[in-house]
């Protein structure tokens, strides 16, 4: 008998958790695909470091073809799915296509950037779902006050900096922005001090509001502590090349408009003809698809059932798709040998959030902390987390924390490069929403 096909879609924190546990147990008995757009993993948590010069980009991406030995790396994205012929159409990096098939499919294609009907905003903001966005924020920002010791007239405006949704991206965006932006004016003439001005808005009663109101109290105070002026209930209502219309009527003169209000599940899953909920796939809480046996979804792409809340799905973050990536593979080597399924089932066990500076919010096991010893708890978390790398991250933040950081521009990656619409596949898609909990 042939080996067994398995195709898996996506090497988000969801696909490359199922690609790595079906090595793992396959040991070369089935022929395993991944299908994904780089040859890399991102860990999206990290990625506010990266943006603000702690972290270099390489720390944060894990090799496909280096963690996955047992596994086939196929560049490209997935165009179309025939869930009757058992194929995947795909588009390489240079516009060829191609074909894959196979006899158990797993879907982890992650999510893309969440548009609001905001006039402007597609054109003027920048988003923050990968690395060529958060280079390109890196020296963005680095221009804009170096631009704004001489340009007199534009100074306010360069020095302004608005950051839209208050989850957990842009909370982290803003508290090691405001950080940068001070090492920045630390590392520039004395005489040359500039009134740099950083705002967070979010339409929330309060920033995180996904979480608890103790680390929201305190992701608050330290942003008030390094002078970040927090708007609730507020939002924009217009962007323009020289400021933002916020709701309350006020015209903020501004360059730099940082999107960081969401996700939406990948457009692939509204193609498959499959029984969705708010644009997510609806399975079973083995993770397969009713009525097709062969397919399993897992991640922001996902619908998956809250075992704990009857009627309601597990949300979209990357500790869910970790997770559930594992339990897609036990399923699909189940499905081929004839033992039970598993269904997902999730404990939560707290959330970090880290604001940069050795400060953080978080709750392990329900214990609210602040200060040194969330910052000490989170990072830990992200090196238990990290599934390589974890020497040369210690490395750099320790690097950080005695020497000052080399803040030049790299020109690595221009505008036009890193557009918010998601029509951009490569650089709009993120495998899976970045929300760090424990």
């Amino acid at each position: 008998m042939s080996r067994p096909r398995i195709v898996i879609v996506g090497a988000g924190f969801a696909g490359y958790r199922a690609a790595r546990h079906l090595a793992r147990a396959a040991r070369g008995r089935a022929d395993i695909t991944v299908l994904n757009p780089t040859d890399h993993f991102l860990y999206l948590p990290l990625l506010p470091q990266v943006a603000t010069g702690v972290l270099e980009p390489r720390r944060i991406t894990v090799s496909l073809p280096g963690t996955l030995r047992d596994a086939r790396l196929v560049l490209g994205e997935a165009d179309r799915v025939d869930l009757d012929a058992r194929t995947v159409r795909y588009l390489d990096p240079e516009g060829g296509t191609g074909v894959l098939e196979y006899d158990r499919l797993v879907l982890a294609v992650g999510s893309v950037n969440k548009l609001l009907p905001v006039p402007g905003v597609a054109e003027c903001a920048h988003g923050f779902r990968g690395l060529p966005e958060a280079l390109y924020l890196r020296d963005h920002i680095t221009r804009q006050l170096e631009l704004a010791a001489t340009e007199r007239d534009e100074q306010a405006a360069r020095c302004t900096f608005v950051v839209v949704g208050a989850g957990y991206t842009g909370t982290e965006v803003t508290a090691q922005g405001r950080l940068f932006t001070d090492a920045l004016q630390r590392s520039r003439p004395r005489h040359e001090a500039l009134p740099v001005r950083w705002l967070l808005l979010d339409t929330a009663p309060r920033i995180l509001p996904e979480l608890d109101e103790r680390l929201s109290r305190t992701a608050t105070r330290v942003l008030g502590e390094r002078g970040v002026e927090v708007r609730t209930g507020t939002s924009v209502t217009e962007a323009k090349r020289d400021g933002v219309l916020l709701t309350d009527g006020e015209f903020v003169p501004t360059r730099t408009l940082v999107w960081c209000v969401g996700v939406r599940p990948d457009p692939l899953a509204e193609s498959l003809g499959l029984p969705l909920e708010r644009g997510r796939v609806l399975v079973e809480p083995t993770l397969q698809v009713p009525g097709r046996p062969e397919v399993f979804a897992c991640g922001d792409v996902a619908a998956v059932p809250d075992t704990d809340r009857p009627g309601e799905f597990t949300a979209m973050t990357a500790q869910h798709a970790w997770r559930q990536g594992k339990v897609a593979a036990e399923n699909v080597a189940a499905s081929f040998t004839g033992r039970p399924q598993t269904p997902y089932r999730h404990k939560d066990l707290g959330f970090v959030v880290d604001l940069g500076g050795g400060r953080a919010a978080a709750d392990p096991l329900g214990l609210p902390l602040s200060g040194l010893p969330a910052g000490i708890v989170t990072r830990g978390y992200h090196l238990a987390a990290l599934p390589g790398n974890r020497a040369r991250v210690a490395a750099d933040w320790l690097l950080d924390a005695v020497l000052p950081r080399q803040n030049v521009q790299l020109g690595l990656v221009r505008a036009a490069s890193v557009p918010l619409d998601t029509a951009s596949p490569e650089l709009a898609r993120v495998p899976d929403g970045p929300g760090a909990q424990t």
